[in-house]
C-alpha cells in the first residue's frame, strides 16, 4: 500500500519514498524487511544526506556514529548479530579533521555492538552525504520478519521513544546535548536476545505509528496501542510544548531506532528477563477487521518519509 493507496505506477509525477518502496516491491517481494537474507547472513543499505538528515550542529563524528548505526539498526531488526560495515563519505571537500571524526564515530558505533568497520569509500559531491552498508550473521532460528505476528501477541517497544525528536528541537539551543542524543545506540544485542521469542520485529525509524502499519500490513492483522504505556525519552520533556506534543515527539515523528517487536502473550516474561535494555509493552496485536487504534481512536498512518 502506498501512502495514498493509489498504484503509483499510475502517476508519472513524483512519488515518496514509501510509494517508491511499493513500486520496487511489485518486482522483489522481499524487499519490505529490514534487511535482505543472503545465505544464513543480513544485508541491509542506507543513505543519508546532509539536508535532510544531518541538522546543522551535526559534528562529524555524529554523523559517521549515526549513519553507520542506521544501518546496524536493520540488522538488530532482523535479530542478526552485526559483524561488520561501511561507508561511502561524500562531500564538496575533504577536511582532514571531519574525515577522521567521521571515521572515529563509525569506528566507536560498530564496537559498541561487536562489530567492525572495515572501510568505505570517498567521493566528491554536492552535499555531504553518507551510504552506509551492515552485514550481519543470522541464528539458528533465523530472520524475524515484519510478517509473523498473531492476534493475541503483546506489542512491545525497547528503550524510549522520542530521542531523536529532542535532539532535534536542541541543536540551535545546545548543540553539545544535541548531538549526544543523536548517537543512538542499535540494538543488535536485544534483536539477538529476542530473536527466539518474537514473531516479527522492526525498527521504528519511520516511527513508532508508522511501524505498527507497516507490522500491521505485512502481518495482517491490526494494533490497539495505549497512549500511556508509551515510553517516553526525558529529553522530551525539556522541548515539548504541552502532552500533546510530547505524543506527537514520541509516537509519530521517527528516527529513534528503537525496536518494535510482537512476542507471544506466554513468552512475554521470559523475552523482558532475556533483553538487555527495558522492554516495554505499548499495546497488543488484534485481527486485522480491528484496525488500528491508540486509545480506541484510530492511529493515523503518520511518520518520517523521504519525499512526503
Amino acid at each position: 500500500m502506498t501512502a495514498s493507496g493509489n498504484d503509483p505506477a499510475d502517476t508519472d509525477g513524483p512519488i515518496d519514498e514509501r510509494a517508491a518502496l511499493a513500486l520496487i516491491a511489485a518486482d522483489l517481494p522481499a524487499a519490505g524487511d529490514d534487511a535482505a537474507v543472503v545465505d544464513g547472513q543480513v544485508l541491509t543499505t542506507d543513505m543519508l544526506h546532509e539536508t535532510t538528515d544531518f541538522p546543522d550542529g551535526t559534528t562529524r563524528y555524529t554523523a559517521g556514529w549515526r549513519a553507520v548505526a542506521a544501518s546496524l539498526s536493520d540488522v538488530a531488526a532482523m535479530g542478526a548479530a552485526a559483524t561488520a560495515a561501511v561507508a561511502v563519505y561524500g562531500a564538496p571537500e575533504f577536511r582532514p579533521d571531519e574525515v577522521r571524526a567521521f571515521v572515529r564515530g563509525a569506528r566507536e558505533v560498530c564496537r559498541a555492538v561487536d562489530a567492525e568497520y572495515v572501510g568505505g569509500d570517498l567521493d566528491g559531491h554536492g552535499e555531504f552525504t553518507v551510504a552506509s552498508t551492515a552485514l550481519g550473521r543470522l541464528g539458528e532460528e533465523g530472520p524475524v520478519r515484519r510478517s509473523g505476528a498473531s492476534p493475541g501477541d503483546a506489542l512491545c517497544v525497547t528503550g524510549e521513544l522520542g530521542r531523536s525528536a529532542a535532539a532535534l528541537r536542541l541543536f540551535e539551543s545546545d548543540p553539545e546535548r544535541a548531538n549526544d542524543l543523536f548517537r543512538f545506540t542499535p540494538r543488535v544485542a536485544a534483536g539477538r536476545a529476542l530473536a527466539p521469542r518474537a514473531t516479527a520485529m522492526l525498527d521504528s525509524s519511520d516511527g513508532l505509528a508508522r511501524s505498527c502499519h507497516q507490522l500491521a500490513e505485512a502481518s495482517d492483522c491490526g494494533v490497539a496501542l495505549e497512549a500511556d504505556a508509551l515510553p517516553v525519552h526525558d529529553a522530551v520533556a525539556d522541548v515539548a510544548t504541552d502532552d500533546a506534543d510530547e505524543r506527537e515527539l514520541a509516537a509519530f515523528f521517527g528516527e529513534d531506532f528503537e525496536l518494535v517487536v510482537a512476542v507471544p502473550e506466554a513468552a512475554l516474561d521470559t523475552a523482558r528477563a532475556a533483553c538487555p535494555v527495558a522492554l516495554t509493552r505499548v499495546g497488543t496485536v488484534v485481527e486485522a477487521d480491528a484496525g488500528l487504534t491508540i486509545d480506541d481512536e484510530p492511529l493515523p498512518d503518520r511518520g518520517y518519509t523521504h519525499g512526503g
